[in-house]
């Protein structure tokens, strides 16, 4: 239950009889003398109800209610008179106000009031908050495309660590994704409006990866010329996204790890530390702690890195989203050239659901716009060996009805005719597969 109340009163007495009554009572009290005061450091979203005067100098009450109204009309303000204006309390709850209280009222009354008022907030936020995680989901099911277990867990677990101030190691093959689904957790966290930083250490001479790392001040090393500001610092607020973290040199591994540890840095032929505020998003194919088994890793490092850890499935493992994942990179480059891209046909489908695709996305996308190009596919395996031919037939199987439900917008009857399959088989297909027919419903 919300408890907060935020009282605007000119009177300092009013101001104190109110606070006490609320006090005792469990509410968590803040109060100001003037509007703009409240107004300049109200919070988004405040989790409570707004008490105030109407006659005050400055900003009036009303005043003080249209501005809110503007900026949260779902925060419930009530105001208080002193001079039983009728008119002026009918005014105010046509503009908004949640309950005109008249001078002197009853604790018993003012409670009752916050009260049904605390509730209708509580109800506001809990909507709001609903509507924002359906956008979430929304927008991150066409950044994150695929319908198998493994995608829908996957963008699950990102809805969840986005907005947690914790380091993340991503695994996974090579073109599994991993820097997208580093994007993903740095977009829709509060660290959005921040920097993303990627920094591929296997790309890095070792020479130069900790001026890359840390920067450096004019005539720190040999050719230092002017300042550099590097990539941990340009972070600062933002996302440090370290890929193929197995490669960086043990030395930078154990400054690093102070970093993380202390939240501070010092550039190369500098002795002053800066402090930094960053979250880091590590990827790798190997298990890191398998790496420290080895020598090749510090395991205090790998610990620091995976608070938590997200697994990308190769394509092989998901092979029902390569459909969709390649009509949607034929479609892309087709439109990017003002041309319309040609449907796979049924034999190049399975061709594509054969392949083992050892480059994933990466190897798909290739494929995909060179289908929508015209200059046909590259040479795939004709069929993977590790796959039975029933788990090839289910996977084509799921997306062609797949394929019908989009294409007939979630209407049974179509679907039914286009495959030429009775009612009763097509619900138990579509079961088996986990479709459902309102997540293809146009609009």
């Amino acid at each position: 239950m919300l408890n907060s109340v935020i009282v605007v009163d000119d009177e300092a007495s009013i101001r104190a009889a109110v606070e006490q009554w609320l006090s005792l009572s469990g509410f968590s009290v803040q109060l100001f003398a003037r509007a703009e005061e409240c107004l300049a450091q109200l919070p988004d979203n405040f989790p409570g109800v707004i008490l105030s005067d109407v006659r005050m100098p400055g900003l009036s009450g009303m005043q003080l209610l249209e501005r809110l109204q503007q900026q949260d009309p779902g925060l419930p303000v009530i105001l208080l008179t002193g001079h039983g204006d009728v008119p002026m309390a009918v005014e105010a709850m046509r503009n908004g106000a949640y309950d005109f209280l008249e001078k002197p009222f009853t604790p018993q009354h003012l409670m009752s009031s916050l009260g049904r008022a605390l509730e209708k907030r509580q109800l506001v936020l809990e909507n709001r908050r609903l509507h924002e995680q359906a956008d979430l989901k929304a927008q991150l099911e066409t950044t994150l495309l695929g319908m198998s277990q493994g995608l829908q867990q996957l963008r699950r677990q990102v809805l969840d660590l986005a907005g947690l101030p914790v380091n993340v190691l991503i695994r996974g093959e090579t073109g599994s994704g991993k820097e997208r689904v580093a994007r993903c957790l740095h977009d829709f966290g509060p660290r959005a409006g921040k920097p993303f930083v990627a920094l591929n250490c296997a790309a890095i001479p070792e020479a130069l990866f900790e001026a890359e790392l840390f920067g450096h001040e004019s005539g720190a090393f040999t050719g230092a010329q002017g300042k550099r500001i590097g990539k941990l610092e340009y972070a600062n607020g933002g996302t440090l996204f370290l890929d193929e973290i197995e490669s960086m040199p043990l030395a930078q591994q154990a400054k690093l790890l102070r970093v993380i540890q202390e939240h501070k840095l010092e550039r190369l032929g500098a002795n002053q530390s800066i402090e930094v505020d960053l979250r880091i998003i590590a990827a790798t194919k190997p298990d890191l702690l398998e790496e420290a088994r080895a020598g090749r890793f510090r395991e205090d490092l790998a610990y620091r890195l995976n608070v938590a850890e997200l697994r990308l499935a190769p394509l092989r493992e998901r092979r029902e989203d390569i459909p969709l994942l390649f009509e949607h990179f034929a479609r892309a480059c087709a439109e990017r050239l003002g041309r319309s891209a040609p449907a796979p046909s049924g034999a190049q489908l399975a061709q594509l659901l054969a392949h083992d695709w050892p480059g994933n996305v990466r190897e798909l996308a290739n494929a995909a716009e060179r289908h929508a190009l015209g200059l046909g596919s590259p040479d795939l395996a004709p069929v993977n060996e590790g796959q039975s031919l029933s788990d090839q037939v289910e996977a084509f199987e799921a997306q062609c009805l797949r394929a019908a439900l989009r294409q007939h917008k979630g209407e049974i009857k179509g679907v039914m005719e286009a495959l030429q399959l009775p009612r009763r088989t097509l619900n138990e297909k579509m079961q088996r597969h986990g479709l459902v027919r309102e997540d293809f419903l146009e609009g």
